[in-house]
């Protein structure tokens, strides 16, 4: 796989989280979701990891795996984020509008499921950076599946309680990623530093 394909690769995934976070935290912001908010922030997130994913793939080694670190510490933002939001909702606990909420999701796995799939083909070039993304994407897409069913709970039941509930479950993801890229930077780190 060349670094061509790479770049090419990363920069449209780049440009489709871009524009579907100013989608899903429209309508977050509209509905009152804490599963889309933390969802938009996230899409953001991955737009600006696969920004610095972009400029850092001709780097050397070494400082891939650097960028790599950053990286883990960015996949944890969002669940920061989906935190403070499910704190405030627990002041006013009115449910989102499930047909959106659900809508929103599917839109959002679309565009998660198609950058995941892109990015499996190259997540293993470049060191823990393609990786990094092609995680995100591949986690996103599970959670987008978590919000279409929020959605339906909500409407079954006109409660706030699985918008919150995917809205953590959206940050315990996060987290669970931001280990995973730390730990494969890491051990890139070494070895570059074991082979210069």
């Amino acid at each position: 796989m060349s670094l061509m394909t790479t770049s090419r690769t990363v920069a449209v995934v780049a440009i489709a989280n871009l524009a579907y976070f100013g989608i899903e935290f429209t309508v977050a912001q509209k509905i009152g979701s804490v599963s889309l908010f933390a969802d938009s922030v996230d899409f953001l997130e991955d737009a600006s990891v696969n920004l610095l994913i972009l400029m850092a793939l001709g780097w050397s080694a070494v400082a891939r795996a650097r960028i790599g670190m950053l990286l883990s510490a960015l996949l944890l933002a969002p669940a920061l984020f989906t935190l403070w939001t499910a704190w405030q909702k627990f002041s006013t606990p009115v449910p989102p509008d499930a047909a959106a909420l659900t809508l929103t999701g599917i839109g959002a796995l679309a565009v998660n499921g198609s950058c995941a799939l892109l990015l499996a083909r190259v997540r293993h070039h470049a060191g823990s950076l393609p990786r990094a993304a092609f995680l995100s994407a591949r986690n996103d897409a599970v959670a987008n599946i978590a919000i279409m069913a929020a959605g339906g709970l909500t409407a079954a039941t006109g409660s706030v309680w699985p918008d919150l509930v995917v809205g953590l479950g959206i940050a315990a993801i996060n987290a669970d990623a931001a280990h995973e890229v730390w730990t494969a930077a890491m051990d890139e780190h070494v070895t570059a530093r074991v082979d210069s």
